[in-house]
């Protein structure tokens, strides 16, 4: 039995597979999918799951470099959004919506959640952990 936070068997299966400078977004229920990249849908009702729920889950699991968002995501006069993981060290890059799909269109998956916040998804960029 799987002992460790990922219950979903797709997503588990997507990060297992993911090597260093691989691509996984985590998206809000109004987030454009693009062809191509794998579609996880986590949905099953407004709100349902929280992006900071999954996001979590899978920082639990998943060693990130860097991450990206929208810059339309970032309250003024702030540097990350209010759902940004204070597990992650660094400040997230900001590009534009229409940058932010371009890039998500390379992405290994793309996870959609029940979340229904304008501009909640981040792009995570896979790092690689050398801890002994």
């Amino acid at each position: 039995m799987k002992r460790t936070h990922l219950l979903h068997a797709e997503l588990s299966q997507v990060i297992a597979a993911m090597g260093h400078g691989d691509m996984l977004v985590i998206g809000d229920a109004g987030l454009p999918i693009p062809d191509g990249p794998r579609r996880i849908d986590l949905a099953v009702a407004r709100g349902v799951p929280r992006l900071d729920e999954v996001l979590a889950a899978v920082l639990s699991e998943l060693t990130v470099e860097s991450a990206v968002v929208a810059c339309e995501a970032l309250p003024a006069d702030q540097d990350r959004p209010a759902w940004y993981p204070t597990a992650l060290p660094m400040a997230p890059l900001a590009v534009s919506h229409e940058e932010f799909k371009q890039r998500s269109a390379k992405a290994r998956a793309i996870v959609r959640t029940g979340e229904c916040t304008p501009y909640a998804n981040i792009l995570l960029i896979a790092g690689v952990s050398f801890e002994i």
